[in-house]
C-alpha cells in the first residue's frame, strides 16, 4: 500500500491543472487588541504585522503547485493597485499570469482581514461581483481555450465573483469534453445549475441543499444518497464530492459510493479546506485513481490544513506521511 502511494505521489510531478475562476488576495492585519476606541465603540488593534497571500482560485494554484503539479490560473481582474500585489504574489509563488485578463473595468478581489488576539474582527472586502461583460468574457475564453491543449484536467473554481457565470460555463465545459479532458467543480449558489456534464461536482452540505432547494439530513446515509442521485440527475455529472465538515465526505459515482468520518484534529481554521480537498481530488482524478482513494485523500488533505491559521496550501510530505501511517 505504501508502494502504490509512492507512486501515486511520484505521478502528482508535473500534472498540469488548468483553473479558471475568481482569484483574490487574502491580505491580513494582525495585532494585539488591549483597549477600546474613544471615538467609536469598537476595540483597537496594534498591528504587529501584515501578510498577504493568494485567495481563492490562487489558493487551489498553491495546493496544485505544493502537490508537484503545474497550475495555470485563468480569470479577469482589474487594473489596479490590488491588482499588482497579484502579480506580485504569483511571481513569487512561482506560477504565470500568462492566463490573466487584466481589465480596466473589473476591480481585483481583495479581502482583509483585521485580526486581534487570534480572532477576525473584520474583513473588508475590495471587488465587483457583477457578471464579466462580453469583452472580457471573449478573452477569457481565448485564453482559457489556448491552456486547454496541454491541461490534464481543469477545476472550476467559482466564487460568485462573475468569472463564472451562466453563458460561458456551458462553452468552457463543452470545450473540455470535446478534448477529453476531465473538468471538477466547486460551485456557489448563484451558478449551481449551470454546471451540466461536468465530471467531479464538490458542493459542501450548505451548498448543496441551497442548489437543490431540499433538506438534507447530514446524520442519514439514505438522506445524503438520495440527494446526490437528485443531484446527478440534474446535472449529469459522472462523480458527487460532498463535504460535511466534521462529518467528514460522502463521494458518489455510478454504482458506488462511501461515506468517510474526519479525522480529529486540533482545527485552527477551516479556511481554503475546501480549496485543498478539491485541488487533491483533481489530481487524483486527472490520474484515474478509484474514487474511494480519491475521496481518502482529499478528506485527509482538508483535516491537514485545518490545523493552520490562515489559509495555507497542503504539505504533501506530511498527506504522504499521514496516509501511510492510515493505510489509505
Amino acid at each position: 500500500m505504501s508502494q502504490e502511494l509512492n507512486q501515486l505521489f511520484t505521478r502528482f510531478q508535473g500534472l498540469k491543472v488548468l483553473i479558471v475562476g475568481d482569484v483574490m488576495v487574502d491580505k491580513y492585519v494582525i495585532g494585539r487588541v488591549n483597549r477600546m476606541s474613544p471615538e467609536a465603540p469598537v476595540p483597537v488593534v496594534d498591528a504587529d504585522s501584515f501578510d498577504a497571500r493568494l485567495g481563492g482560485a490562487g489558493n487551489v494554484a498553491l495546493n496544485i503547485h505544493a502537490m508537484g503539479g503545474i497550475p495555470i490560473l485563468c480569470s479577469v481582474i482589474g487594473k489596479d493597485d490590488e491588482a499588482e500585489d497579484l502579480k506580485d504574489l504569483i511571481k513569487k509563488a512561482g506560477l504565470t499570469d500568462r492566463a490573466i485578463v487584466y481589465s480596466q473595468k473589473r476591480k481585483t478581489t481583495t479581502k482583509t482581514r483585521i485580526i486581534g488576539n487570534n480572532k477576525q474582527i473584520v474583513r473588508i472586502d475590495h471587488e465587483i461581483t457583477s457578471d464579466l461583460d462580453s469583452l472580457d468574457t471573449y478573452y477569457l475564453e481565448e485564453h482559457f481555450t489556448r491552456e486547454l491543449e496541454q491541461a490534464d484536467v481543469v477545476i472550476m473554481e467559482d466564487y460568485n465573483k462573475g468569472v463564472l457565470h451562466e453563458l460561458n460555463i456551458p462553452k468552457l465545459i463543452s470545450k473540455a469534453q470535446k478534448a477529453g479532458i476531465p473538468v471538477v467543480v466547486d460551485p456557489k449558489k448563484q451558478n449551481f445549475n449551470a454546471y451540466n456534464g461536468c465530471t467531479l461536482f464538490k458542493p459542501n452540505l450548505k451548498e448543496l441543499k441551497e442548489g437543490m432547494g431540499i433538506d438534507i439530513d447530514p446524520t442519514d446515509e439514505t438522506s445524503l444518497l438520495q440527494a446526490v442521485n437528485k443531484l446527478e440527475e440534474r446535472l449529469n455529472n459522472q462523480i458527487s464530492l460532498l463535504t460535511l465538515s466534521e462529518r467528514g465526505v460522502f463521494i458518489h459515482s455510478k454504482n458506488e459510493y462511501y461515506w468517510l468520518p474526519a479525522h480529529v484534529r486540533n482545527i485552527a481554521d477551516v479556511s481554503g479546506a475546501g480549496d485543498t480537498v478539491i485541488s487533491v481530488a483533481a489530481m487524483c482524478l486527472a490520474l484515474k485513481s478509484p474514487v474511494k482513494q480519491m475521496a481518502e485523500l482529499s478528506n485527509l488533505a482538508g483535516g491537514l490544513v485545518c490545523e493552520y491559521t490562515g489559509v495555507v496550501p497542503i504539505n504533501p510530505e506530511k498527506l504522504l506521511q499521514e496516509a501511510k501511517s492510515l493505510q489509505l
